[in-house]
C-alpha cells in the first residue's frame, strides 16, 4: 500500500513546489514509482516537469468532479519511474463547484484509492491557502510534510495550519500524522535562522526534519528549465540536500533490521531492508546515463 504525503502550508513562497517536485523526482531516483499530484490552480509543479499549459488533458479538476479516474490523468515525465497528475487554472472553480457537493471532502481521497496499489509514494503539492482544495489533499493523505523558512512570522502561521490538522483529524481523517517539518531557503549563518531552529526543535522535536534546504541559485533555475534539480544540476547544493531529505522520509517508513546476536556473524552497521540505490544522472554522448550515488 502506498504511503501519501501532502506538502502543504497556508503561507505561500515558502517552497512548498520545489519541496513537491524535488522531493518527489528525488525518490522516484531510487527506483520507487512515484506520483506527484498537482493541486494548486497556479500549476506550477506541472510546468516545473516540463509539462505544458493544456486545458484539454485531465487534470486534478476532473479527478474532484468525478469526471476521470486517477489512471486516466497520469503524465509521464523525464524520470522513468516518476509520473505526475497535472493541474491546470480551471481548478479554481472545484472551490465553488464542490461548495453543495456531496462529500466534497473525499473526491480526491476517492480517485486516488486505487493508485496506492501502484505507486509506493504519492506527493500532494498543496495551494498556499486552507481551502477546500487543500482540505482535499488533507483528507487524502496519510502524513503533511511541512516547508518552512526559518521566520518569525512562519511560526505564527505554522499554528493555523496545525489547528486545521486537529480538526481534520477529529473529523475527516484521524490517521493524518506529522511526516516532518523541513526548512527550506535556510541560512545558518544568521543568528534569526538559529533561534527559529531553535524554538522549532522545541516544539516539534523530532519531527523536525534534520535535513535542511538552502538557499541555492540551480534550485531557482531548474523549474524554468522544466526539471527537477536532480536532472538540471545533480551536483548543486540543493539536488545534494533534497536527495537526503528523501532518505529521511523514505527511512521513517523503512524498517531497519536488528543487530545479530552473538551467535550470528557480526556486521559492521545496520543495514536497511530493501535499501534504494541512489542514482546520479549525467549527459553522455548526447544520451541519459546514471551512475551510482554513494551513500554519505
Amino acid at each position: 500500500m502506498g504511503r501519501v504525503i501532502a506538502v502543504a502550508n497556508q503561507k505561500g513562497g515558502v517552497g512548498k513546489t520545489t519541496t513537491a517536485i524535488n522531493l518527489a523526482s528525488s525518490i522516484a531516483a531510487a527506483e520507487v514509482d512515484t506520483l506527484l499530484v498537482d493541486c494548486d490552480p497556479q500549476s506550477n509543479a506541472t510546468s516545473g516537469l516540463g509539462l505544458a499549459k493544456d486545458p484539454a488533458r485531465i487534470s486534478t479538476y476532473h479527478l474532484l468532479m468525478g469526471d476521470a479516474s486517477g489512471e486516466q490523468g497520469l503524465q509521464k515525465t523525464e524520470l522513468e519511474q516518476l509520473w505526475i497528475i497535472p493541474a491546470h487554472k480551471n481548478l479554481l472553480g472545484a472551490n465553488l463547484e464542490l461548495v453543495d457537493g456531496e462529500r466534497r471532502e473525499f473526491r480526491l481521497r476517492n480517485a486516488l484509492a486505487p493508485l496506492r496499489e501502484r505507486f509506493k509514494y504519492i506527493v500532494l503539492d498543496c495551494p498556499p491557502a486552507l481551502d477546500l482544495l487543500t482540505l482535499n489533499a488533507l483528507v487524502a493523505s496519510d502524513s503533511i510534510l511541512i516547508p518552512m523558512q526559518a521566520e518569525y512570522f512562519a511560526l505564527e502561521g505554522v499554528s493555523e495550519l496545525l489547528d486545521t490538522i486537529e480538526r481534520i483529524r477529529a473529523s475527516l481523517n484521524p490517521e493524518l500524522s506529522i511526516e516532518g517539518v523541513v526548512l527550506t531557503m535556510f541560512d545558518d549563518r544568521t543568528n534569526l535562522a538559529q533561534q527559529v531552529t531553535a524554538e522549532l526543535s522545541r516544539y516539534f522535536g523530532d519531527k523536525l526534519c534534520k535535513t535542511t534546504i538552502p538557499r541555492n541559485v540551480k534550485l531557482a533555475e531548474a523549474p524554468s528549465h522544466g526539471k527537477p534539480v536532480l536532472l538540471y544540476d545533480v551536483r548543486s547544493r540543493g539536488a545534494e540536500s533534497y536527495i537526503q531529505l528523501a532518505k529521511e522520509i523514505i527511512g521513517h517508513s523503512t524498517p531497519v533490521q536488528e543487530m545479530p546476536t552473538p551467535a550470528e556473524p557480526a556486521v559492521e552497521e545496520k543495514q536497511v531492508v530493501n535499501a534504494p540505490r541512489w542514482k546520479r544522472w549525467i549527459k553522455e554522448r548526447n544520451k541519459l546515463t546514471t551512475i551510482n550515488i554513494l551513500d554519505r
